[in-house]
Parts: structure tokens; sequence; C-alpha cells
């Protein structure tokens, strides 16, 4: 058995890094990518209101608006409703129903008609054409005398389409 001289000096240990700095990475990693962000709690912006409600508020309520459009297989329009009400097919038609809504709102820029919502209710097979128009007559109409939009409803929904009645 052959002994060492440990006369000559003591033995440099080399300790290896790339493991040590892979293994810090992947730590590193770790808890970034399991990392919740929470929103600051305590923060919130709410307007409560100072007394109850008046019975003059709760009677200027406005209802939402429905808006039928009924076609044949074409998809030419046939009637145009508003509520129960027939406005017609022909191109007054939507001219009428720019003046009911109107009439429905009371005037243009009310701040209570930012609460009421349109649905237009199309057959499946109507043309675009009618259905851009009547969003057009629904959301306001253009003031000839000083080029400015007055604006009645702001939003618009879509019941889902559905096959014409036979």
């Amino acid at each position: 058995m052959k002994l060492r001289n440990r006369l000559s000096g003591p033995e440099k240990i080399t300790i290896p890094m790339v493991p040590m700095i892979n293994v810090a990475f992947l730590l590193l990693i770790f808890f970034i990518l399991n990392l919740k962000i929470v929103s600051p709690e305590g923060n919130f912006n709410i307007n409560l209101p100072l007394d109850a409600p008046s019975a003059s508020a709760a009677e200027q309520n406005l209802p939402d608006i429905k808006v039928g459009m009924v076609s044949d297989r074409d998809g030419n329009l046939m009637r145009l409703t508003l509520g129960s009400k027939n406005l017609g097919n022909d191109d007054l038609a939507f001219e009428r129903l720019n003046k009911e809504i109107l009439q429905i709102i009371g005037r243009p820029g009310n701040p209570l008609t930012k609460d009421i919502e349109v649905e237009i209710d199309a057959d499946y097979e109507t043309q675009y054409k009618y259905v851009v128009k009547a969003i057009s007559k629904c959301t306001g109409q253009l003031d000839p005398g000083s080029n400015q939009v007055a604006r009645y409803v702001e939003k618009i929904k879509f019941a889902p389409p559905h096959k014409p009645k036979a």
C-alpha cells in the first residue's frame, strides 16, 4: 500500500459553479412563476347616495326598447316594429323609428338614457343594410343646423338570430 506524502502541501479542491448557477436560476424562475399579484385592498371608489331616491326619479325610469325586423326569404325588409307598433317597411319606416325613439327618451342627451338599452331582433335572412339603418336611427340623428350628432341611445344589443316564421 502506498501512502501519500503529506508534506507536499494542501490539495486544491475545486467547486463546480455551473450547477449552482443553474439551481439558482431554476429557483428564481419557480418563484417568479408562482407569484400571485394581489390588488390593493381598501381602495374603493364608491359613490353612495346621500338620500333615499325620490319618487320622481323612480317614475322617470325609461323602459328598454325592442326593435323587431321581419324579412322575407331574400332578406328584404317586410316589417319594422318598435315594441308592438308596426312602423312599415318603406324608407320612411326608419325615420318613424327615429321619431318614436326620440319621443320615448324625451330629448337628446337626457342623462337617464345612459341606462336605456335597445334590443334589435332581426330575422336570420335580414340584409345587413337594414340592420345598420336601424342601429343608426336608434343611436341618434344628425342635426342639420349645426352638423352635430344628437345622441339618443348608446347601448345596443342583438337578440339571437332566428328563422322567419312561415
